[in-house]
């Protein structure tokens, strides 16, 4: 039978309070686990933006490394590269000796880094196909305006790519948010990390597991419910014309 008084007894606790524990970090539970999300999101944006810019250019030089980024950064597991992050880099004398170290030492910075670094290589690769994609007449209606090249892709080329990029970046979204789930393992108090201390507490691993496994089915569900939202505004002259 499941233990319906342990839900709701320990419940606060996955959604930020600290249940008489210790504070891991500046939050816990569900708090934590969003500011790693839209942080590691935005950072990631920021970054995905020039390097698809870099990704889809002519000139090798520039693209190469970009690709050899992504190609690292998709072609190993996320949980490797935070490891290497929060345990790798203090190995090395040159790390522990700079002004970096203050923030590499922290666990929720390592997360942070890791998770931006992994959606950024994802997200580049989406919006560096999209800007691929863009339809030559977008292309050939901005140089019969006098666009430059600069102009062009500030003003019609990224937006436009931005825009259809919206399906293909919501599911990276959704799984940017289910992998924030390994944040736990370098001792930050996330969703799972708050449950993992409610089966050491209780022993009882099933019902705090139930609850996390709830509260991601909810934010999946509202994550994509505002992308399909995002998609019938932004997206509606993709739409077929109904006769």
């Amino acid at each position: 039978m499941i233990d319906l008084n342990l839900i709701i007894e320990r419940f606060p606790a996955f959604l930020g309070g600290t249940d008489g524990a210790p504070i891991m970090s500046t939050s816990d539970g569900l708090q934590l686990t969003l500011e790693l999300l839209g942080l590691s999101l935005a950072f990631g944006l920021l970054l995905a933006v020039p390097m698809a810019l870099m990704l889809v250019s002519r000139n090798k030089w520039v693209a190469r490394p970009v690709w050899l980024y992504t190609y690292v950064f998709r072609g190993t597991p996320l949980l490797v590269q935070l490891f290497i992050i929060y345990y790798g880099l203090s190995q090395f004398d040159w790390v522990r000796d700079s002004w970096a170290w203050e923030y590499l030492r922290e666990a929720y910075v390592c997360a942070i880094l890791a998770f931006t670094l992994n959606t950024a290589a994802y997200t580049t690769e989406i919006l560096a196909g999209q800007i691929r994609n863009t339809h030559y007449g977008e292309i050939e209606a901005a140089k019969a305006m006098g666009m430059g090249k600069w102009l062009m892709m500030r003003r019609i080329v990224i937006p436009s790519a931005l825009r259809r990029a919206l399906p293909a970046y919501s599911n990276e979204v959704v799984m940017m948010m289910q992998s924030t789930s390994i944040a736990g393992l370098v001792t930050l108090a996330d969703l799972t990390g708050v449950a993992r201390r409610v089966f050491s507490d209780t022993y009882m691993p099933f019902e705090p597991f139930l609850t996390v496994a709830g509260i991601y089915l909810v934010m999946t569900f509202a994550l994509v419910w505002l992308f399909k939202k995002a998609e019938q505004r932004w997206l509606a002259y993709l739409a077929p014309r109904k006769h």
